[in-house]
């Protein structure tokens, strides 16, 4: 029976990541009552964008592995490993079972912790729990696949994602000029690394806080940069630059550095189909759970880009995607050339809510964290390729023995489960130790953080009630003299 039962499951998963997905979304979406049609509809989009996906990444690493292999052999810098930003990933977990498990983790963890009061946000940005199903299939593929130190580690972390929304929502609400009453916030898991962005954050502040009268305005910066800071044009800037560097002929470089552009803008045009895609089983669990939950005020977290009309935020991504290229080729433990993650959206919007738009600070926290994005995308290049080829979704340009990754979000979060997975296989004292020590700092970063910002949220709203008591006491002094 046990051997039936496999052999349909071989034959399920054999239909490939697009075709697997299709018909689990979609029988997903029935289940939670969506409509017929927009089941399908997030069906397919879904199976749509996972072969889109394919078929840039195919497009790019086709382009650069031989100028990338040219490159190294030029120049001596040893980085092998080509970054396609969050897309691989993305592929790999969406193509991946276990996702929809660690989602129907997340989904009880979310509903204990609103039922007992212990949080005040409602999760509804159910896609991007492929972030934390890479941390959840980093740790099975590492433990050996330990399924109860996978669910802890995923649980663990979810259950900060949501402390955190928390503790970030005010700030969101004076950053975005949002109603006092607003519910809105965020809770992406690229915001965990706001503990270490406050940290570096606190020490500008008692070390070199005059740097804000410096500040300018991110607006017109923008303005003045327009089509030169396009991911179309940082596209051609790094196909011209390895080109160079690989001393390729001039008709190739061209070619290296027009595919290039097109695939980074490619890559943002097809991501944005993956959201559409999973919002009607989405909403049937949204609407699950606020249904329980009716006649409480409740956060709703829904994915970072509402932080995008903030101008500092792309401002700073331009100011950081130079930076991050040089320290790549300098930093020692790194073998990644930043590609597909050039620009650093996994960063960015972090910066923006513990600075609160200055962009001297972002720029300066966002150069000091870099390094923390590169060692954590080196670090996971084997396992993102040996499981990309395990799903026969392996990006065609590339040669089998060659490395690929992703400089993407929870650069921590991954270091972390790769070596508390390790240290749980091979038991060595030392490695013991070591994990140990990883998790109480890490825990102990994220309680000294949660306190740090109910502090400043504390210090907000006293900073905006004496506001409001001024406007009202201006407001009062104003209707006496009009009266006399």
């Amino acid at each position: 029976m046990f051997s039936q039962l496999n052999s349909y499951f071989t034959a399920f998963i054999s239909l490939g990541a697009p075709a697997m997905m299709f018909i689990i979304i979609t029988l997903l979406s029935l289940l939670f009552r969506v409509k017929v049609s927009r089941a399908l509809e997030g069906g397919i989009l879904m199976a749509v964008a996972l072969t889109g996906m394919g078929a840039v990444i195919t497009l790019l690493t086709g382009a650069f592995a031989p100028a990338l292999n040219k490159f190294v052999e030029s120049t001596g810098v040893s980085l092998s490993i080509t970054d396609l930003g969050w897309a691989p990933l993305a592929v790999i977990t969406w193509g991946s079972i276990y996702t929809l498990y660690f989602a129907l983790v997340c989904i009880v963890i979310n509903l204990i912790l609103l039922s007992f009061k212990r949080v005040k946000t409602l999760n509804v940005d159910l896609f991007n729990i492929w972030n934390l199903s890479v941390i959840g299939l980093l740790t099975m593929y590492y433990s050996e696949n330990n399924m109860y130190l996978t669910t802890g580690v995923v649980g663990v972390i979810y259950i900060l994602m949501l402390i955190n929304s928390d503790v970030m929502q005010p700030q969101i609400k004076k950053l975005l000029n949002y109603d006092k009453d607003s519910i809105t916030t965020t809770a992406h898991p690229s915001l965990l690394i706001c503990p270490p962005v406050l940290i570096v954050n606190e020490v500008i502040s008692k070390c070199i806080p005059f740097i804000d009268k410096y500040d300018f305005d991110a607006e017109k910066l923008n303005q003045k940069i327009g089509f030169w800071g396009s991911k179309f044009a940082i596209g051609v800037y790094l196909g011209v630059f390895v080109g160079l560097l690989g001393k390729l002929p001039l008709s190739e470089l061209f070619v290296l550095a027009f595919t290039a552009g097109v695939s980074l803008e490619l890559f943002s045009v097809v991501g944005s189909w993956f959201g559409p895609a999973i919002k009607p089983l989405s909403d049937g669990i949204a609407t699950m759970m606020e249904n329980r939950f009716r006649g409480r005020k409740v956060y709703v977290a829904i994915d970072w880009p509402i932080l995008a009309s903030r101008a500092e935020l792309w401002a700073v991504a331009n100011i950081l995607a130079p930076l991050l290229l040089v320290i790549a080729i300098i930093l020692p433990g790194n073998n990644v050339l930043p590609l597909g993650g050039i620009l650093l959206t996994v960063l960015a919007p972090a910066l923006l809510i513990i600075t609160q738009g200055k962009v001297i600070r972002m720029t300066i926290i966002g150069t000091i964290l870099i390094p923390l994005f590169l060692w954590a995308a080196t670090m996971i290049a084997e396992f993102v390729s040996r499981t990309s080829l395990a799903m026969n979704s392996f990006p065609k340009g590339l040669s089998h023995d060659q490395l690929f990754s992703s400089v993407d979000s929870d650069p921590l979060e991954k270091m972390l489960s790769i070596l508390i997975s390790r240290a749980s296989v091979l038991m060595e004292p030392q490695l013991i130790i070591m994990a140990v020590i990883g998790v109480l700092a890490y825990l102990g970063m994220f309680v000294w953080y949660f306190r740090r910002m109910k502090k400043i949220n504390l210090m907000h709203f006293s900073e905006h009630a004496d506001d409001v008591k001024a406007e009202a006491e201006r407001g009062a002094a104003l209707r006496v003299a009009n009266d006399r």
